[in-house]
């Protein structure tokens, strides 16, 4: 089964409508650089040591840069039963839309 994707359009229109579980699965570096509001990081390589955190009411939203790396992580998850949803596009295509971003670390 291939997992869901939706664009980021898509995403920003889900997110207007009530929270959502977003997860951001690039590396530590590249979240603190720059990512999509309220995300949570996971990386990539995680991903397998927390499935759980990826469980829960209504899908998982899985981004990335660009939407490789997140649709690796929803075709693991999604084989380990979780209700996933890849952004096609990723935080790229976010940022050229002109949506707003988080920087910095979020302990701060």
């Amino acid at each position: 089964m291939t997992p869901a994707e939706i664009t980021t359009a898509d995403l920003a229109a889900a997110m207007a409508n009530g929270p959502v579980r977003l997860f951001d699965v690039r590396e530590p570096d590249e979240f603190t650089a720059g990512r999509v509001p309220g995300a949570i990081p996971v990386p990539l390589q995680t991903v397998p040591d927390n499935i759980d955190k990826f469980r829960g009411d209504g899908p998982a939203y899985v981004i990335c840069r660009s939407g490789g790396r997140s649709a690796a992580a929803c075709e693991f998850l999604a084989a380990n039963g979780v209700d996933v949803v890849n952004i096609a596009g990723g935080t790229a295509v976010w940022a050229n839309e002109g949506r707003d971003l988080e920087i910095g670390d979020t302990s701060e």
